[in-house]
């Protein structure tokens, strides 16, 4: 196989898992972006994540999605600003999770200090076209919300617990 510069963020554009979920925007209370936005997935409580799942184990989400017949497909990302995959996402209209990186400097290149810390991240999900921000607690038009330049640190499509790909 030849190398590849980039790749899709999903191997075909037809596939539709959660187009029509209705999905209500939730505001965190504290550092819980992950547990918030895992709440507003399943319409349950953010509390009901907090303690069963590790923030930096997406894994451990997807296990906690299973119990509501969902879970987390990776697409394969780097770490260009979230900009660079906006639109292909707006156009495969489903239903994602963005993480991205707090900085919007290279200082996320830094070397960690000695408690292991870099920079902080936060987590958005988008539906269709729409960003709902645990944050604000509102939802954004995609390509109006500050997430666009900020660099990529995880993109995951949310899938049905059946579907072949996933974590």
């Amino acid at each position: 196989m030849p190398y590849n510069h980039t790749s899709t963020l999903w191997p075909t554009d037809g596939d539709c898992f959660y187009r029509s979920r209705d999905v209500n925007p939730l505001r965190q209370s504290g550092p819980h972006c992950v547990s918030t936005v895992l709440a507003m997935l399943t319409a349950q409580t953010a509390e009901m994540f907090q303690g069963r799942i590790n923030t930096q184990d997406p894994v451990s989400w997807s296990f906690a999605l299973s119990e509501f017949g969902m879970k987390l497909a990776y697409c394969p990302t780097d770490v260009r600003k979230l900009q660079f995959y906006l639109s292909e996402l707006i156009r495969l209209d489903d239903l994602f999770t963005l993480s991205y990186y707090s900085p919007v400097d290279g200082s996320i290149l830094n070397d960690p200090d000695k408690k292991g810390w870099v920079c902080g991240s936060h987590i958005v999900i988008l539906h269709r076209s729409q960003i709902l921000d645990p944050a604000s607690g509102r939802t954004v038009n995609a390509k109006d919300h500050h997430c666009s330049n900020h660099f990529t640190k995880r993109v995951f499509r949310v899938v049905p617990s059946d579907c072949q790909r996933g974590l």
